[in-house]
């Protein structure tokens, strides 16, 4: 019903002329009436009010609890995915260590060169030639007039 409503104007008007010709007890229990009514639907209107914000409260709490659970699936799979390259990754080197372990210690075509030599194998200093033993000084190379006698 709108404020316009014939009916209600008319009981409106009746109602405050009846409180105006009525004893002051009657008085004082419409005004105790009348704030309890005024008290019941505002405290009404504020429960309302707040079930609504509870309610949207729970609907954007449940929609992020959705977009987090959704973004922690995506972050699960690129995981996944790196841990897998990574997975990948390191077989084919450990599949190129061992090939280079087996052609190391292999001796299948009896090529010595191929194996690692020990801390024994290594020459010392006394068995490396120096520069001095068996190189030419400018004395003992032969001149163009050596050659032609």
């Amino acid at each position: 019903m709108s404020k316009d409503n014939p009916v209600k104007k008319a009981a409106g008007k009746l109602a405050k002329e009846a409180y105006e010709h009525a004893p002051e007890p009657v008085k004082d229990k419409v005004k105790d009436t009348l704030k309890d009514k005024a008290k019941e639907k505002m405290v009404g209107g504020i429960q309302d009010k707040a079930n609504e914000a509870s309610e949207k409260l729970g609907k954007a709490k449940d929609e992020n609890a959705e977009k987090v659970h959704d973004k922690a699936e995506d972050g699960e799979g690129k995981a996944q995915d790196a841990l897998h390259k990574v997975q990948d990754k390191l077989g084919k080197v450990k599949e190129a260590g061992e090939s280079f372990q087996e052609k190391m210690s292999g001796d299948e075509d009896g090529d010595k060169k191929k194996q690692l030599k020990g801390v024994k194998h290594i020459k010392s200093v006394t068995s490396i030639k120096s520069s001095t033993k068996h190189v030419k000084s400018s004395n003992d190379i032969k001149n163009y007039t050596d050659m032609s006698s």
